[in-house]
C-alpha cells in the first residue's frame, strides 16, 4: 500500500532531523510541552476514522482501541507536564568554595538531549507503542527529533497518526524535520536508520530477533548508540502453597482471563505458571482447564503473528513429556489463536530450552515441581523478564525468602497476588527487565522517567551565571526543583 523509503530518502530524512535538532534542543521546556499537547489534540481530532482504520488493520475491537487511544493521549499530556516540570533533568548544583585547598570550582549538571531518535512501531499496540507512543513522546520531551518507521501491520493507522503529528508541528512552528514518518518493510531500511551517523538513540518494541539485530547493529557502529529494545517475556507466575490451598479455583479463573486477554497478545502475558505438585495444584489445573475450554479463539493481529503462534504452540506441545491440559472447545477460524494450557514436570522443563521461549498468544505452561527446592531451581534458571508474579500469603512470602529474592532478581516489575497484564502509566511503573526482556533494564518505555533515555548529563564548571542554561541559573527562573549543595530546593542561590 505504501512504497518503501529508499536508502537515499532515509538518509535525507535523518539529515533534516539533524538540522532540526540544533533548533529544537534550544526551545524551552514550555514550548516542547505545548507541542506535545498539540499532538494529543490532533490525534483526538482524527475521531472515528482513526479507530475504524485501526480495527481493519489489526483486528482489535473498538473498545480496546478507544482505550488505547485515550492512553496515548494521556501519555502525551502527562509526559508534556513532566517535561515542563523538569524533575527528569536532574539539575544538580554545587557552588564554589574558593577557600578550600585546592579551591572547589562551581559545578552545575543537568541532562541535555542526545539528538535524533529512531522509533520502530510495535505490532500489538498501534497507538500507545507506535507512531505517537511512549518512545516518541519521551524523545520529544527530551528535546530530540524523531524518525518513526511505521509497522507494516498497521501502516495506514500509522500514516494517520503521523499526519496529526506533522499538523501539530506546523501549528507550533516546529523546525522542519522535527518528525519524519517512513515505511520500510525490509531489514536493510531498519539497519540504515540505526547506523546513520546522526542518529543518536533507538526505541524498539517487538521480537527478540528484531530487537537484538538492531542492538547489534548499533553497537557495531564507529560511534555506538543506545538501543532501548523491549523484546518480550514469559512473565512467570509462582503459585505458593498456602495461597494455592486457600484460593486455587479463584486464581485459576483470574489467570484464564489474563492468559487470553486480547488473544494473549500482550508482552506481559503470563506464559509460565510454577507450583509444587499435589492436590491443590490439580484443583487449580482442572479449574483453569475448564475456563480455557469456554473461551473462544480470537483473531490475531495479523496473519504473520497467527502463523508464528500456531507454529510455536504446536512445537511446544510436541516436546517430550509435555501434556496438553485444555484447549478451547471452539474450533479456530483462519488467523485465530486457540487458547491452550499444557503441563510439564520441572526436571523436564529445566532440560529443554524450547519450553523457556515466549509463545506470543493465548498459551501458558504449568510447571509441576516436586518440592520448594525444585521451584527455587526453576526460578534460578529463568532468563530476564518484564514481570514476575507471586500468588502468596504473607506466610508464604516470609517462609520463602530465597525464592522471593531469586524471582526479584530476574524481573523489572514484581507483582503480588495479581496478574501481569495491564500496565499503568505513572512514575512508579517500570516496564522493562533484565536481558533478554530488554536491552537496558535500567530504563522503561512507560512513565515519564523514560525521558531520561534520550538525554545525557553535562556538567558546567565555573560558568558565569548569565551564560548558564535557565535550568541552572542562580535565580532559578523556571522555578524547578534542583539539588543545591546536596539539598532539594526551589530556592534561588544568593
Amino acid at each position: 500500500m505504501f512504497k518503501d523509503a529508499t536508502i537515499d530518502e532515509i538518509n535525507g530524512s535523518i539529515e533534516l532531523a539533524w538540522k532540526a535538532f540544533h533548533d529544537y534542543r534550544k526551545l524551552s521546556l514550555k514550548h516542547r510541552a505545548a507541542f506535545m499537547k498539540a499532538i494529543a489534540v490532533e490525534i483526538d481530532a482524527l475521531g472515528t476514522s482513526l479507530i475504524e482504520t485501526a480495527m481493519k488493520e489489526t483486528n482489535l475491537p473498538e473498545a480496546r482501541l478507544m482505550g488505547e487511544r485515550a492512553r496515548t493521549i494521556f501519555q502525551l499530556n502527562s509526559y508534556a507536564d513532566a517535561c515542563e516540570k523538569a524533575d527528569w533533568l536532574e539539575a544538580r548544583i554545587d557552588t564554589a568554595i574558593p577557600t578550600k585547598t585546592p579551591p572547589k570550582p562551581d559545578l552545575r549538571k543537568m541532562l541535555v538531549p542526545l539528538g535524533p531518535v529512531v522509533v520502530f512501531g510495535a505490532s500489538n499496540f498501534p497507538f500507545a507503542y507506535s507512531t505517537a507512543g511512549g518512545d516518541t513522546a519521551c524523545a520529544f520531551a527530551a528535546g530530540c527529533p524523531v524518525i518513526v518507521k511505521a509497522h507494516p501491520a498497521h501502516a495506514q493507522t500509522s500514516e494517520l497518526v503521523a499526519g496529526a503529528i506533522l499538523k501539530a508541528a506546523e501549528k507550533c512552528n516546529m523546525p522542519k524535520g522535527i518528525f519524519t514518518h517512513i515505511h520500510s518493510s525490509g531489514f536493510e531500511g531498519g539497519r540504515a536508520l540505526v547506523t546513520h551517523t546522526h542518529v543518536r538513540a533507538v526505541g524498539f518494541t517487538g521480537s527478540f530477533i528484531g530487537g537484538k539485530a538492531l542492538f547489534d547493529a548499533a553497537n557495531q557502529r564507529k560511534e555506538p548508540i543506545p538501543v532501548f529494545s523491549e523484546m518480550g517475556s514469559v512473565n512467570p507466575v509462582f503459585l505458593m502453597p498456602e495461597k494455592l490451598k486457600e484460593s486455587a479455583a479463584d486464581i485459576a479463573k483470574m489467570y484464564a482471563g489474563s492468559i487470553t486477554l486480547s488473544t494473549g497478545q500482550f508482552c506481559t502475558n503470563p506464559g509460565l505458571i510454577i507450583a509444587v505438585d499435589g492436590n491443590d495444584l490439580n484443583i487449580f489445573i482442572d479449574k483453569l482447564g475448564e475456563e480455557i475450554k469456554n473461551i473462544a479463539p480470537g483473531t490475531m493481529l495479523h496473519p504473520g503473528i497467527a502463523k508464528l503462534y500456531n507454529e510455536k504452540r504446536i512445537s511446544a506441545l510436541a516436546q517430550k513429556d509435555v501434556e496438553t491440559v485444555s484447549v478451547s472447545s471452539v474450533a479456530p477460524k483462519e488467523n485465530q489463536g486457540t487458547p491452550t494450557i499444557a503441563t510439564v514436570h520441572a526436571h523436564v522443563f529445566l532440560d529443554n530450552p524450547v519450553l523457556h521461549q515466549e509463545i506470543f498468544g493465548p498459551y501458558s505452561l504449568v510447571i509441576k515441581c516436586k518440592d520448594a527446592n525444585e521451584m527455587l531451581e526453576v526460578a534460578k534458571h529463568l532468563e530476564g523478564q518484564l514481570t514476575s508474579t507471586l500468588m502468596a500469603t504473607v506466610n508464604d512470602v516470609r517462609e520463602n525468602d530465597e525464592l522471593v529474592e531469586a524471582v526479584k532478581n530476574i524481573c523489572g516489575r514484581f507483582i503480588l497476588n495479581g496478574v501481569p497484564t495491564g500496565v499503568e502509566v505513572c512514575l512508579s511503573m517500570h516496564h522493562g527487565g533484565p536481558f533478554p526482556a530488554t536491552t537496558d533494564s535500567r530504563y522503561s518505555s512507560v512513565g515519564a522517567d523514560g525521558i531520561k533515555r534520550f538525554a545525557r548529563p553535562v556538567s558546567f564548571q565555573n560558568w558565569a551565571n548569565e551564560l548558564l542554561p535557565d535550568e541552572l541559573k542562580n535565580e532559578n527562573p523556571l522555578h524547578i526543583w534542583r539539588t543545591v549543595n546536596n539539598e532539594l530546593t526551589k530556592d534561588v542561590i544568593k
